[in-house]
């Protein structure tokens, strides 16, 4: 874990910011109203895209969950989950072109296999919203390769051989990172993407873990959240929101191919308002960077 992405339970309860101790407190009340120990829960890899499309302004793709599942029941969310052991292929340049596994784990900062998070973005997103991320989907039944990985999550690259398919990863960018703080029944270390939406596709929702799924702009989906009629964890609210100064996908994808230096989203005013700053907003330099625990690049004013 880097060491500037500190986790909320290493607040100092002795600290002598009143924000930070209350912060502590609402945590402590948080474990004390558990039926399970939060330490033991181990926190997975995983990746989420956001999908975008112009209609003809920005839109992005969201899926409802079902309420039925442990992890964010009803809530709406991108594609994505957990990078699973059958996404680490000893030769990824077998289905993915215009990164080299070194240069995908060098953007994500681990030792090896990064493209792993890429191949992960793909089979969920297939799995979730039957959206194939190939580089040229003619003559493949998306749909029956689809419910292949549905039975099996571990033939998708299987899949994506037999069929001649190769993941463009250089489409998608990876933008964020989020990890579930202490205190959820499933944790995540989330790297979340940015792509283009395949644009001879239509997503079709499985009906089990997702129920539904709607093309939205970024503002309206936020002014759903606060009206009570979307509900969405936090990551998905701070990525909404960095989306807001975009009018369209080339926007997104261009500032997202900068690479900016990531930086973390902020707290202010915990014990109260609870105000969770982006870089850029008024506030957001004297605000805490040790309750919320995230990053994210695309975060300046658009370049186009």
């Amino acid at each position: 874990m880097p060491a500037d992405l500190t986790e909320p339970d290493s607040i100092d309860a002795s600290s002598t910011n009143a924000q930070q101790r209350q912060a502590r407190a609402n945590i402590d009340q948080r474990y004390a109203d558990l039926d399970f120990d939060p330490e033991t829960i181990p926190v997975s890899a995983a990746a989420t895209v956001m999908l975008l499309d112009d209609q003809p302004d920005l839109h992005v793709l969201l899926l409802r969950r079902t309420a039925g599942v442990v992890f964010a029941p009803d809530n709406w969310v991108f594609p994505g989950g957990r990078v699973d052991p059958a996404d680490h292929q000893a030769d990824f340049d077998a289905v993915c072109s215009g990164l080299s596994d070194d240069e995908a784990s060098n953007m994500l900062g681990v030792s090896g296999g990064g493209l792993a998070w890429w191949l992960a973005c793909c089979r969920e997103t297939l799995e979730e919203a039957g959206l194939l991320l190939v580089t040229d989907t003619s003559g493949v039944d998306v749909n029956a390769l689809r419910h292949a990985v549905q039975n099996d999550e571990g033939v998708f690259v299987d899949q994506l051989l037999d069929n001649g398919l190769s993941i463009d990863a250089a489409a998608m960018q990876e933008v964020a990172r989020f990890i579930t703080p202490p205190g959820s029944p499933r944790r995540f270390d989330a790297r979340f993407f940015v792509a283009r939406a395949p644009a001879d596709q239509e997503p079709v929702h499985d009906d089990g873990e997702i129920v539904d799924w709607q093309w939205i702009r970024p503002a309206d989906a936020l002014a759903r959240w606060r009206a009570g009629e979307f509900q969405m964890m936090s990551p998905t609210i701070r990525m909404l929101a960095c989306l807001l100064p975009h009018v369209s996908a080339d926007s997104v994808i261009d500032m997202a191919n900068l690479r900016l230096p990531p930086q973390p989203v902020r707290v202010g005013d915990p014990a109260h308002g609870y105000h969770v700053l982006l870089p850029g907003e008024a506030g957001y330099a004297e605000a805490s960077t040790k309750i919320e625990f995230g990053e994210v690049r695309i975060w300046n004013a658009p370049t186009s």
